[in-house]
């Protein structure tokens, strides 16, 4: 009888044994499993997935609801009877449209004077501003009109910055958790990098949105002036003076010229006389 419960007392501590063993397996496992788990986490975070198909880009695009981006531009040149009255014209115009001058060139040559301008237009009164050029300011030599749609672009870019910023808030969030100098280092100059990507992405939006806004016009006014026009009437009397003067103009001109080669003419009497002497030499040996 003692026996028997000696037996059942050893059976007993190995029981007792084995499930504490088991217990410290089972949390050993458990601790692993969290631990890959945090890392998987980590990883997750340190490498977002970004939408990448065609299809996820489409439904990421109708997310931000991005209006049609189209860039108007032309170039306009006119001729002009009266330069002034055309220049008051196209500030009266600028100012009712509320557009502006953004550059400005003027040339005034012997045959023709030249305005050249730069002119930004809000895009919903650009066609009327062309209108009123067109038919108040005299007769069209050339016109010409470009549009652009950008939409796609910048829906791209738009994509693009967004998850460039869902990268850097996951770089951001890393480098808090981690301790390791390398790493810090590595996380540190992605980050540097994403915000300078952010910067050149947002850049280019903001220049987009700027063309779309103001369209572009480069207008350019023409006067020839009337001596050269070929419908202009020039009387006998202005000829008469103007060849008067052009033949003085010439007269002076060839004068001028032969000044210009005064080392030769000075020579012309050196040669003069050494040929003279020349030719009494040859005569008094033929004697």
């Amino acid at each position: 009888m003692k026996n028997s419960l000696l037996f059942l007392l050893f059976v007993s501590i190995l029981s007792c044994s084995k499930q504490d063993n088991n217990h410290e397996i089972v949390s050993v496992d458990a601790a692993l499993a969290n631990v890959i788990s945090e890392k998987n986490d980590t990883k997750d975070q340190y490498v977002p997935v970004p939408p990448n198909t065609i299809e996820e880009k489409e439904i990421y695009a109708n997310s931000l609801e991005i209006a049609s981006k189209i860039i108007k531009s032309g170039d306009l040149e006119i001729e002009v009877g009266d330069m002034k009255k055309a220049q008051k014209i196209v500030t009266d115009n600028l100012k009712k449209l509320n557009a502006y001058k953004q550059g400005e060139y003027f040339s005034n040559g012997d045959s023709q004077e030249m305005l050249k301008m730069t002119i930004r237009v809000p895009n919903q009164n650009f066609d009327n501003l062309l209108q009123s050029f067109s038919s108040e300011l005299g007769n069209v030599i050339s016109n010409r009109i470009v549009t652009d749609d950008v939409t796609e672009e910048y829906t791209d870019v738009s994509i693009r910055l967004e998850n460039k910023f869902v990268y850097l808030e996951k770089y951001r969030d890393l480098l808090k958790k981690t301790t390791n100098t390398k790493d810090i280092l590595e996380i540190q100059e992605n980050i540097r990098s994403l915000e300078e990507e952010i910067e050149s992405s947002k850049g280019r939006l903001r220049f987009i949105d700027d063309k779309v806004k103001y369209s572009t016009l480069e207008l350019t006014l023409i006067k020839n002036n009337p001596r050269n026009a070929v419908t202009s009437k020039i009387g006998f009397g202005s000829q008469f003076t103007d060849s008067l003067a052009e033949g003085w103009n010439n007269f002076v001109g060839f004068i001028l010229g032969l000044i210009s080669y005064w080392p030769f003419l000075l020579a012309i009497p050196v040669l003069i006389i050494l040929f003279r002497k020349w030719r009494n030499r040859r005569t008094k040996s033929k004697e």
